[in-house]
């Protein structure tokens, strides 16, 4: 009989041990690999944010050895012949180079630019998808702020790499912030100067651009993506209703190896989506436009689209102005920055201000349905609306061109969707939704229409409807009702104004709701139809 001699641990055996003596990686990777993730379509959206940024960082990286940030004037002596001999910075002279004389700049520089697009876009709609079906709720609370600063962050990072060209768009467009800064009263002249390092625009305005866009920028992004992802897992993942899904029971599949396969492969489908439509639509063709100079304004130029909310809110504004103590106040522009401020900020505190309106203080894990929270559905249909017009507001002039419309005709449109139209859509919104609501009670009471019409004995005739499936039926009666928050006297026995205010706004947030579907009616529904 012989016995098996045993193997000697190897080089990597031993490597492995070691760290994970000393970091425990082996239970962090264990309890990562069990995290389950629903499998709902729409989860999909954070991740196409995700691997769009991976995306941005790899482009970003190659043409970070190439780009020369600096507003030092050279002649152009590169490849494309139009700009042959034109003085320019440094700056726009190498991102000429990136694009006509380094294999596969120009690709790159496409490629990194539709990520950062389709980046910003991602993240906005997952946030939207967060937002109509609730996930914000307990315990989601910090997430979602952290999503709504990384949406912020990413508009920033998309606006320093924007203007690094140092091209005529590019410049005109540093020419609209050098405005709304210099619009504020007192500090917006020495703001300004500290920026562009001197009078607009300065020598120093590309190699600040430039340390922002891939130093800090990048830095607090990845910082901010990570806590995400942490809180993410700690918190779990939201989920739609359906059998066996409650708020302690997630369905779905483990990230390991399931969801990792999966993920792996989504990230080089986006990847390869991306590097398709690069290499097939022209983005920020910049030798169109040419070096940037203050004295010329290119005609029917507009920012990239998500910087357009900001850019039609100044062409909406009225042109108002005001002298106050030898201060010319420009009401033109610190409206627009006051609105867009308070827009942000209740934005980004909305989940906080809805828990305080409802008093729902519950842990919430399961995602509603928007049809279920009228009110809510009806904010946010107004705030997209009210975002939409903003940002159509920013072509008001290739509108009236195209069209063939007044410029001044369009604005004042515009301006009366702007005021009038969030109201509009929030009254429409809510009575579609609770119409909908209505129509799901009735399916979950009788069913489907079949169709199909019999006689009873008796003569009558009665149409035989199709019951709701299990699943379907969840779907239907998965949402709480709310009662709104009582006017109670505090310690003292007051009722103080906050209270009083509290009050009103919870009866406003839950008028018309409906009820859910309770057993007695479902059993009473069940013997009618039999």
């Amino acid at each position: 009989m012989t016995t098996a001699t045993p193997q000697r641990p190897t080089l990597t055996s031993k490597a492995s041990n070691y760290l994970d003596e000393r970091t425990s990686i082996s239970t962090m990777v264990s309890m990562l690999g069990r995290k389950i993730f629903p499998d709902h379509w729409s989860f999909m959206l954070g991740e196409v944010a995700l691997y769009s940024f991976v995306v941005i960082l790899l482009s970003g990286t190659f043409l970070t050895f190439f780009f020369e940030p600096s507003m030092a004037e050279v002649h152009y002596e590169g490849s494309y012949v139009p700009l042959k001999g034109i003085e320019m910075s440094a700056a726009y002279a190498s991102a000429l180079d990136i694009s006509f004389d380094i294999r596969g700049g120009l690709l790159m520089r496409q490629i990194h630019h539709w990520a950062a697009l389709l980046f910003v876009a991602a993240i906005g709609l997952h946030m939207l998808r967060v937002f109509f079906t609730g996930a914000f709720r307990k315990p989601r609370e910090l997430n979602w702020v952290i999503g709504f600063i990384l949406f912020i962050l990413a508009m920033a990072e998309g606006f320093t790499g924007y203007s690094l060209p140092d091209d005529l768009l590019s410049g005109n467009g540093l020419a609209i912030i050098n405005g709304m800064i210099k619009g504020i009263p007192i500090v917006g002249t020495w703001i300004s100067y500290l920026l562009f390092g001197g009078h607009f625009p300065g020598h120093d305005i590309v190699p600040r651009l430039f340390v922002l866009h891939i130093m800090l920028l990048p830095a607090i992004l990845i910082v901010m993506i990570g806590l995400h992802m942490v809180l993410m897992v700690v918190n779990k993942h939201t989920q739609f209703a359906g059998p066996g899904r409650t708020n302690d029971n997630v369905v779905g599949v483990p990230v390991m190896p399931m969801f990792a396969a999966k993920a792996g492969s989504f990230f080089f489908i986006v990847f390869g989506v991306i590097a398709l439509i690069s290499a097939t639509f022209t983005i920020n063709p910049i030798w169109n436009y040419g070096p940037y100079d203050p004295s010329p304004v290119s005609a029917g130029t507009q920012p990239d689209w998500y910087i357009g909310f900001a850019d039609g809110a100044l062409r909406l504004a009225p042109g108002l102005e005001s002298e106050i103590l030898g201060l010319t106040l420009s009401w033109n522009i610190l409206l627009p920055m006051a609105v867009l401020g308070l827009f942000i900020v209740l934005v980004m505190f909305y989940p906080f201000i809805e828990a305080w309106i409802t008093g729902d203080k519950r842990e919430h894990h399961i995602a509603e349905r928007p049809r279920n929270n009228p009110t809510r559905t009806a904010i946010g249909a107004a705030g997209v609306w009210f975002y939409a017009i903003m940002w159509a507001a920013a072509s008001s002039d290739l509108i009236a061109t195209h069209f063939h419309l007044n410029v001044f005709q369009v604005t004042w449109a515009l301006q009366a969707m702007l005021v009038l139209g969030p109201f509009l859509v929030f009254w429409l919104t809510k009575r579609i939704a609770i119409g909908l609501q209505k129509k799901d009670r009735e399916i979950l009471l009788h069913g489907y229409e079949s169709g199909n019409i019999r006689r009873l004995p008796g003569g009558a005739y009665i149409e035989v409807h199709e019951p709701v499936g299990e699943y379907e039926s969840w779907r239907l009666k998965s949402f709480e009702a709310y009662e709104p928050v009582m006017v109670r006297p505090n310690e003292q026995g007051r009722i103080t104004a906050g209270v009083r205010a509290r009050a009103a706004l919870t009866r406003w947030f839950f008028e018309d709701r409906i009820a859910p579907v309770t057993r007695g009616e479902l059993e009473a529904a069940k013997h009618d139809d039999h």
